[in-house]
């Protein structure tokens, strides 16, 4: 015995809602990936920092903070 499916018609028949990416939904990865393949072209200037990054330090300034 088999029960009827219950099929809902497509946004565009029921004059559905338009939905729209913000500018930034696209900038932002057509940014990364331009950034990334210009460091792939120029590993040269893709050198590591010299001394501790800034992120450590934030990093251990959140422990401290957790540890309180």
């Amino acid at each position: 015995m088999s029960a009827p499916t219950h099929t809902r018609p497509p946004q565009a028949t029921r004059g559905g809602v338009d939905i729209r990416l913000p500018w930034w939904a696209l900038a932002l990865p057509v940014l990364a990936f331009v950034i990334l393949l210009l460091l792939i072209l120029n590993p040269a200037d893709a050198h590591a920092a010299a001394g501790e990054p800034g992120i450590a330090h934030l990093v251990e300034w959140l422990r401290q903070l957790i540890a309180r």
